[in-house]
């Protein structure tokens, strides 16, 4: 998902993210990754989540995350929203959107516009999936 907002705009590669969000005290970890994604996108997924395991992002944050086989269109995308002064100083409140688009990627394409602080849950996924998690893919 790419981050909605004026800061974000014009960014694309190594700009994208999983959907993520603070875990309530009430939540299991999982719990708050599918509530997350159904706030910042609008899309209920279910079936068997294959838990990857959890990195400490470069500003200190913990991230969890799983995967999961399903089918999401990415033009059916609703986010949330959020409110900030912009532009800086201005004294105007706007909405944003959380995520202004989605798409899917081929694994090559992911690692370049994910966030480099994810970019190890696709290697995750690649090697639980029986890939090589160090060879890119041939044009």
């Amino acid at each position: 998902m790419h981050p909605g907002g004026p800061f974000w705009q014009s960014r694309d590669l190594g700009a994208w993210s999983i959907p993520k969000g603070e875990v309530r005290p009430d939540e299991e970890p999982l719990g708050a990754a599918r509530r997350e994604l159904r706030e910042e996108t609008g899309a209920e997924i279910s079936g068997t989540f294959l838990s990857l395991t959890p990195i400490r992002q470069p500003g200190g944050k913990i991230i969890h995350a799983w995967a999961v086989e399903g089918d999401c269109d990415p033009a059916a995308i609703r986010s949330n929203t959020f409110a900030m002064e912009w532009p800086p100083r201005s004294a105007h409140v706007r909405e944003f959107p959380e995520v202004d688009r989605a798409a899917w990627f081929l694994i090559d394409e992911a690692r370049d516009r994910i966030i480099q602080g994810q970019r190890g849950f696709l290697d995750q996924l690649l090697q639980r999936l029986g890939g090589d998690p160090g060879r890119r893919t041939p044009d």
